[in-house]
């Protein structure tokens, strides 16, 4: 059965590509794709890389987690380890996706997201940084 690994913290220079070169000596990859900002399409500062087996996701986590990619201390995490949190977190980054008009909409929110995904540590955290950083961009 497949895994998706989250990996945040990327640098704005991490390509699709970069992404799977760093993480295919683990194991074989179905998917990497490093999330984009839909108006900008500049790297929003995370993505996700789908291993063929949980084994190979768990190396990759335990070898690359807190490691540097394209000079960004880097954070990898199993995506769906929270249980129906993980879903939650699913939806909270869809809604990131449309609240990408939000962010896109003023230039403060870009560096808003970039704020929320260092800070927040996961999908749902991203979401609840995100919003802290159109907080502070309000003020």
């Amino acid at each position: 059965m497949s895994a998706k690994v989250y990996v945040g913290n990327l640098s704005w220079n991490t390509t699709d590509d970069t992404l799977r070169q760093a993480f295919s000596e683990f194991g074989q990859i179905l998917d990497s794709i490093v999330m984009r900002d839909r108006e900008t399409g500049r790297s929003r500062g995370f993505g996700f890389v789908t291993f063929s087996t949980s084994e190979e996701a768990d190396a990759a986590i335990n070898n690359l987690n807190e490691q540097e990619l394209d000079g960004r201390r880097i954070r990898v995490n199993l995506a769906n380890a929270k249980g129906s949190g993980g879903g939650g977190g699913g939806g909270g980054y869809g809604g990131g996706a449309s609240g990408g008009g939000y962010g896109g909409g003023g230039a403060g929110g870009g560096y808003g997201g970039g704020r929320g995904y260092s800070a927040g540590g996961g999908q749902g955290g991203y979401n609840q940084g995100g919003y802290g950083g159109g907080g502070q961009q309000g003020w």
